[in-house]
């Protein structure tokens, strides 16, 4: 039987040098999308999933987050005396419980490879997600939670959440191969890293961003050499353990958005915007005058 997915990594060490000077001083993963910083939406997505241990991989000025995630005692106060009960209780239910959130350093920008291994710690000898909290999934129900129903169906091993794009892009992703689907799940059968040809792509097949991983791909990673930008690459690592480990594929079911590039991170404030039922409507009637024409219902 498959060991339960009970613990996330989320590595948020990056300087978000795409997005300054909004991150000079703030970590690009709170920036929110409508009202919900990128790394709460994340943490959200993970808790649906069943998580209960998340793992934050930090860098230097990265002190937002672990705020975020603790009491703010004086602007809990000021809530309860105004008696905004209803701001109360979301700030309380965003937050993990007592000792179920960990944070550990990253102190060189090695890659994500690096990342992930910096918490080899914390994760132990377990099963593990890693969420990426720049691609911004909106799904119902959520990315990994659609993953972990594959990983409990197909009887555990890893399981890594792709998408489809043109043929002609394949060269900025890593790819996977596949065969034995059933539904949107299938096994992976070999994976190539920004493949240079078209040729060289197994399929159009990308790696989306979203990982459930066995904790056998600390030693892997451990063993690899720098690569692409002098780098420790997560997915070589990955490459070599498929060679004596399964490895899954889920097509999820959703849209992602890349909130690392600055026309994704506004794709998903006006995807988001439009489905919330408080602002949608005032926003949909925004963009009417905007764009200056009228939006079909449900945009």
């Amino acid at each position: 039987m498959a060991r339960p997915i009970k613990t996330a990594v989320f590595p948020v060490a990056g300087l978000g040098t795409r997005f300054l000077p909004a991150t000079k001083a703030m970590p690009k993963e709170m920036l929110t999308v409508v009202d919900r910083p990128l790394i709460q939406i994340a943490v959200d997505e993970a808790r649906e999933a069943g998580i209960e241990h998340f793992i934050f991989v930090t860098g230097r000025n990265k002190g937002m987050i672990e705020d975020h995630f603790d009491r703010a005692f004086e602007l809990e106060t000021t809530l309860k005396q105004r008696g905004r009960t209803a701001e109360l209780g979301q700030l309380e239910g965003d937050l993990p419980g007592a000792g179920h959130a960990s944070f550990t350093r990253q102190q060189e920008p090695l890659g994500l490879g690096h990342a992930v291994w910096c918490a080899r710690q914390l994760v132990g000898n377990e099963p593990f997600a890693l969420l990426l909290p720049d691609m911004v999934m909106h799904a119902s129900p959520g990315c990994l939670r659609q993953m972990v129903d594959v990983y409990e169906a197909r009887g555990g091993g890893n399981v890594v959440a792709v998408e489809e794009v043109p043929w002609e892009d394949v060269g900025r992703y890593g790819v996977v191969g596949a065969r034995d689907w059933a539904g949107d799940g299938f096994a992976i059968t070999g994976m190539v890293e920004k493949p240079k040809r078209r040729e060289d792509a197994p399929s159009n097949l990308i790696i989306s961003g979203r990982y459930i991983l066995q904790p056998e791909i600390f030693a892997e990673i451990e063993r690899q050499p720098p690569g692409a930008g002098g780098e420790i690459q997560l997915t070589d690592a990955m490459i070599r353990l498929l060679g004596r480990q399964a490895f899954h594929g889920l097509k999820y079911r959703g849209t992602t958005y890349d909130c690392g590039d600055k026309v994704g991170f506004l794709a998903a404030n006006v995807a988001f915007a439009l489905g919330r039922t408080d602002v949608g409507p005032g926003f949909r009637a925004a963009l009417r005058r905007i764009l200056g024409v009228d939006l079909p219902p449900g945009t």
